[in-house]
């Protein structure tokens, strides 16, 4: 009898403890995703069975009128916003109180979290400060030319399909591009992605984003049990090899920067800089001043960086080119606009790709941002309130510990903002027509002072191995491609696209290959 009383308590503390902030939203007169025990509002999310964009953009699309949606992480409240007054207000006028984004559950990060995109607080500013120059135009300069060296892979790697005439996935293709890019920018290796289908650096990057049931287990328990789940592991699976190939890079350079101009040397500066200091922006003085903070720039810490470096830029910037040659491929008039372009610029520089030809291809560019606006690579942003907060110019105040999300995809697609929003039309972007409300929601690579660092690098990146491929070939649809392709319900934080996109890469008759 006592063990069973002991049971009953245990299951009412447990059910009080899940329900003790179900009234959140109803206390303050915002509509609300109705939560479950367990798991809020996004059962489907922590089942699988839904990605976080999609839920994202179902309950913007489900409450047209409302400026603020609320919902639940679990327990958590979770507030949508709908208004870009308030999303500006979230990313950069009051970014103080938002400067957390809180994707990874608990306040214990593992040592592969501990970088620029995953960090909080402290850690965030102070690798900021210390990352930022990191990114110059010169240091992209010094860059290229790694570049142009994998695009140049890149086409022959599409060439090889369009001889056969076999369906090649784009999205794959463009994976093997920017692995081999980051292998290379990033490690100062040859991963050779592009010519071996097996290449263990590409394993590797498709381990980093494989999601399954065991991760969504530590991530439901997580948001439920913080405290108590703090030692669970997202990341474990690829924390070990990532660090003994970071280990042994710094090893043969003798803990020195090499002169190859990658990330690793851009660490190794960083990190021969010795201590980082800042004014924190989580511990202050009596007087209100803030404290001073410090950083330690050690191998764990370099090993989380180049950790983020590798599946930001892989992932975020494949997903983006692939989607964008698909859009092509069903858009010929476009991509007409496009090979015309290409070849008027590449004439000038000897047909070769370079630094300042990318930067002269500006209908490309558009073309780019039109696909990452209807199908952005991070559908929403998220934060994480740090202190008490009222919204300007309203009456709803929201707690510490509130999540925000700003759903990006959402916003992008929304006929309010965009007329005739999913026709697929680059010109959008033309400085006369893109206005300054489209401005402050067309946000694929953030916004505010947690902006993405590499927007540029990334950019420049997705350009050239575009420009590699559409100054040979086009693209158009196979068989088996879908119009409409569908989302992987898996995708955590960056978008999937389920069965990847096949293409047909037909060389331009009005090109030579030499």
């Amino acid at each position: 009898m006592i063990f069973i009383a002991i049971v009953l308590v245990l299951l009412i503390a447990l059910y009080l403890y899940n329900v003790r902030n179900f009234d959140y939203w109803e206390k303050r007169g915002i509509a609300y995703e109705k939560p479950i025990l367990f798991f809020g509002s996004v059962l489907k999310t922590y089942m699988l069975r839904e990605s976080m964009t999609t839920t994202a953009n179902r309950i913007y699309e489900k409450y047209p009128k409302e400026k603020l949606v609320g919902a639940f992480r679990s327990t958590t409240p979770v507030l949508l916003l709908k208004d870009p007054a308030m999303v500006k207000q979230v990313t950069i006028s009051d970014f103080v109180y938002f400067h957390e984004r809180g994707i990874v559950p608990g306040k214990s990060l593992e040592p592969m979290f501990k970088n620029l995109f995953f960090g909080e607080g402290d850690l965030w500013r102070l690798l900021r400060q210390r990352l930022t120059p990191s990114f110059t135009s010169g240091k992209l300069r010094a860059m290229f030319p790694l570049i142009i060296e994998r695009a140049e892979h890149l086409r022959a790697r599409a060439l090889k399909a369009a001889v056969n005439g076999s369906t090649m996935d784009a999205r794959d293709l463009m994976a093997r591009y920017t692995t081999d890019f980051i292998g290379a920018c990033g490690f100062g290796l040859e991963a050779d992605s592009l010519n071996d289908d097996d290449a263990a650096f590409r394993q590797l990057g498709i381990k980093i984003f494989t999601f399954g049931i065991p991760d969504a287990i530590v991530v439901v328990l997580k948001d439920m049990f913080p405290v108590l789940a703090r030692n669970l592991k997202i990341m474990g699976k690829v924390e070990k090899e990532l660090t003994i190939l970071v280990k042994e890079i710094l090893r043969k350079r003798n803990n020195k920067p090499s002169g190859r101009h990658d990330f690793i040397d851009l660490l190794l500066e960083c990190k021969n800089q010795g201590t980082v200091l800042g004014e924190s922006i989580e511990n202050f003085n009596d007087d209100g001043t803030p404290k001073e903070a410090k950083l330690e720039f050690d191998d764990v810490i370099i090993a989380a960086q180049v950790f983020v470096f590798f599946a930001a830029g892989f992932e975020t910037s494949s997903s983006a080119s692939s989607f964008t040659l698909h859009q092509l491929a069903y858009n010929p008039e476009v991509q007409k606009k496009v090979h015309k372009e290409i070849d008027t610029v590449l004439a000038k520089y000897d047909n070769k790709l370079s630094y300042d030809a990318i930067k002269e291809l500006t209908y490309l560019e558009w073309t780019f941002k039109e696909a990452m606006r209807i199908f952005p690579s991070l559908g929403f942003l998220a934060r994480i309130c740090r202190r008490k907060y009222t919204f300007p110019d309203s009456d709803l105040s929201i707690d510490e510990g509130v999540n925000v999300i700003i759903p990006i995809q959402a916003f992008h697609n929304d006929p309010q903002y965009w007329n005739n929003p999913e026709e697929f039309r680059p010109e959008r972007f033309h400085p006369d027509e893109f206005n300054e409300i489209q401005k402050s929601i067309y946000l694929p690579f953030g916004d505010g002072p947690r902006n993405c660092i590499g927007a540029r690098l990334g950019l420049m990146q997705s350009l050239a191995g575009l420009t590699a491929i559409l100054s040979k070939f086009s693209v158009g649809p196979a068989p088996e491609t879908q119009r409409y392709p569908s989302v992987d319900p898996t995708s955590h934080v960056v978008q999937s696209i389920i069965g990847g996109i096949p293409l047909l890469f037909n060389v331009r008759k009005d090109v030579k290959l030499s």
